[in-house]
């Protein structure tokens, strides 16, 4: 800006010498862009008072943090002439009429004046500043990033990252990174840096600061670095790591952190450790939206572990919901919503668990490194509620979440995901490539409370290939675990289930004996283990071909009302396959439709069960619609009884169909039948045919 009184008239600024060669457009430099400078203050120098070095004196101050009007360096604050001074150098194009120096005007200067010399501008700046009781700043980031060191400089940026660190950590994480330029010692902000880390997904970062902190004999910021610590480890996949940390701190020292020690060291099967440490903590809670979201999120937890576990939910989706409130995204061995959607999908409340997750996600809870695991618990959701499109939109949305990679954790439960999906989608290639991965996943991760339900499907994806003994270890841990927990109905229902599937599977009775007892057993105090007892019992009947259609159904529609849609049409449809009676195979098959209306492939009509019955009017092509299906999985592939399964037909109507279309296709053998099918379809001749 000019200086007052200085404004010049129209015809005056014309009769001024033409402009200096330095471009004011933001265009680079050439390499000699310190010699044109030269120049340009040269050419710029004959209408001044004080000459070149007057403004270049400027141009420096203002180029190194000064601003205008004020301050200004001593040398040029007392000077009478700064109002021509300024004007020559706006005149001049090295100057912008708001006061700032042309970018590359600034460039020049900076990198041709010696270090030392930008350096004390900039400390004589933070001292007029300093002296005014004026905050630095964005002012201090520059100066810190153009490599003064100033323990003012440092202070600013550190207090800076401390008001951030808990909303938007990546911007926490700069500054922290600034600071240090600046000159501040690591170790004293290690614990908040490590957060910050943390807080963006890069574990490895947060892990190696806080190894160096917590090998010091006295750390500080003890608690914040545990609580760091504990949250890396969970993530890890290794819960038990987590407890330890907070067993490391002791019970005398988790004061606000008792909460989140608990609910690691329940994950880890430790009710004890968790006791004592809420115990300890239980005086000193604070009525903030924070430490009544921790509080709720351990008391439910808790509660699900005793002998009314269905009134920990409700504890637990106010714990989220608080937590949404807070607005915070601090460390967490799990969050209050992951908690409360685990709760909710170990009841079969499938619904609530999405309700919750979903409010979760719109609120960011726990930040950027917990919005993966959110994400895929919503897809877990969409998966049990047998929408696979909407399961695999979160899928993505997990993937991109940050730019990091998943964490272990995470990396297992997409695992799992994929199994889940690509089992209920019964192409047994995709189900294998998912195991290969699923393999590799688990390697990477030790078994905790909260994953349970990743595993179950492990379990049963693993029967189905006959590599159960590739699970049984970690199968060993998870009973080990429910066990030291006291056998908690609400966590232990759902993996009972999973192991009934996967006996039944591999079609031994000895190793479906207990679990199916602890279902019937559990059944007492849980609806939702009265409704998987009832699909058990279903299940053996049926493949022991002595079954009533009634009590098949009825345990089919429980699975689908507790959120298992996919698994009762399953049941059903295997029923009407081994049905005897025509009547009992419509009525099953109906059942199938009605609760798997999405599936795959649509359940069979009823009339096209009878091989006897009127074909269905031919397509153009000479085959139904139905034969047109039976067609497709034929030319995938599949037997009789695969066929059968896919579209809830028995295997004798599946052969019926095929032995139509020959028929009408005039084929004299299979080999032809395929060819004529795939000419049919539209799909010409495979090569080599």
């Amino acid at each position: 800006m000019r200086g007052q009184g200085n404004a010049e008239a129209p015809s005056e600024a014309k009769s001024r010498p033409a402009a200096a060669t330095l471009p004011s457009d933001g265009t680079k430099l050439p390499s000699d862009g310190t010699t044109q400078l030269a120049a340009a203050t040269s050419s710029a120098s004959t209408a001044l008072p004080g000459g070149t070095a007057a403004v270049r004196e400027l141009l420096l101050a203002l180029s190194a943090g000064f601003t205008l009007p004020s301050p200004l360096p001593d040398n040029l604050e007392g000077r009478s002439d700064l109002p021509g001074i300024i004007d020559s150098a706006i005149d001049a194009q090295l100057l912008m009429p708001d006061g700032s120096v042309v970018g590359t005007v600034r460039h020049a200067l900076l990198t041709s004046t010696p270090v030392p010399t930008i350096h004390a501008l900039q400390r004589e700046l933070v001292d007029k500043l300093a002296a005014e009781g004026r905050p630095l700043g964005e002012l201090a980031r520059d100066l810190a990033r153009g490599g003064l060191q100033d323990s003012r400089v440092a202070a600013e940026l550190e207090e800076a990252a401390d008001n951030v660190l808990e909303t938007e950590p990546a911007m926490a994480a700069a500054l922290y990174a600034e600071s240090v330029l600046a000159g501040a010692k690591e170790m004293p902000k290690a614990a908040c840096r490590a957060q910050a880390a943390a807080g963006i997904g890069d574990l490895d970062s947060a892990g190696r600061l806080i190894d160096r902190l917590l090998a010091l004999p006295e750390p500080p910021d003890v608690r914040r670095g545990v609580d760091v610590a504990a949250s890396v480890w969970a993530q890890r996949g290794m819960m038990s790591r987590s407890a330890d940390t907070y067993s490391w701190l002791g019970p005398g020292k988790t004061a606000a952190s008792a909460p989140l020690a608990a609910i690691a060291m329940i994950g880890s099967g430790d009710t004890a450790g968790a006791e004592a440490m809420v115990a300890d903590g239980g005086s000193r809670r604070s009525p903030t939206h924070l430490a009544v979201a921790l509080s709720l999120a351990s008391d439910g937890l808790r509660q699900t572990l005793g002998q009314k576990p269905h009134l920990g939910l409700p504890s637990l989706i106010r714990a989220s919901d608080m937590m949404n409130a807070a607005g915070t995204a601090i460390p967490l061995p799990e969050a209050p919503a992951v908690l409360a959607a685990l709760c909710a999908l170990h009841s079969g409340e499938t619904a609530v668990a999405a309700s919750v997750l979903k409010a979760a996600v719109a609120a960011g809870q726990g930040g950027d490194s917990m919005r993966p695991r959110l994400y895929l618990l919503q897809a877990w959701c969409a998966m049990q509620q047998d929408n696979t499109d909407d399961a695999r939109l979160a899928i993505n949305e997990a993937n991109k979440a940050n730019h990091w990679a998943l964490a272990p954790r995470e990396e297992f439960l997409l695992a799992a995901l994929e199994l889940g999906l690509a089992r209920r989608g019964g192409e047994v290639h995709e189900l294998v490539l998912a195991w290969d991965r699923a393999r590799e996943a688990m390697m990477h991760v030790s078994v905790d409370l909260f994953s349970l339900l990743p595993w179950g499907e492990v379990l049963v994806a693993a029967a189905r290939l006959r590599e159960s003994h590739r699970v049984s270890h970690y199968l060993h841990g998870a009973w080990d675990l429910l066990e030291r927990l006291g056998n908690p109905p609400l966590w232990s229902v759902p993996l009972h289930w999973a192991a009934v599937q996967a006996a039944l599977l591999s079609e031994s009775p000895t190793d479906l004996a207990p679990h199916a007892a602890a279902l019937v057993r559990a059944s007492e105090h849980s609806h939702y283990a009265g409704v998987l007892a009832a699909g058990g019992k279903a299940w053996v009947s049926v493949l022991a071909g002595r079954f009533a259609a009634a009590d098949v159904e009825t345990a089919a529609r429980g699975l689908a009302a507790v959120g298992m849609p996919w698994e009762g049409a399953r049941l059903a449809g295997h029923a009407a396959a081994r049905a005897d009676e025509r009547r009992d195979m419509v009525k099953l098959l109906a059942c199938a439709r009605d609760i798997h209306p999405q599936g795959g492939h649509a359940p069979a009509e009823a009339h096209e069960e009878s091989p006897a019955s009127t074909a269905p009017a031919p397509e153009p092509n000479g085959l139904s619609a139905r034969e047109i299906e039976v067609a497709r999985l034929m030319l995938e592939g599949k037997t009789y009884r695969e066929i059968g399964e896919a579209i809830y037909i028995s295997p004798r109507t599946a052969e019926h169909h095929v032995a139509r279309m020959r028929r009408r296709l005039g084929a004299e053998n299979r080999s032809e039948l395929l060819v004529r099918l795939r000419i049919a379809l539209g799909e010409g001749h495979p090569p080599g045919e």
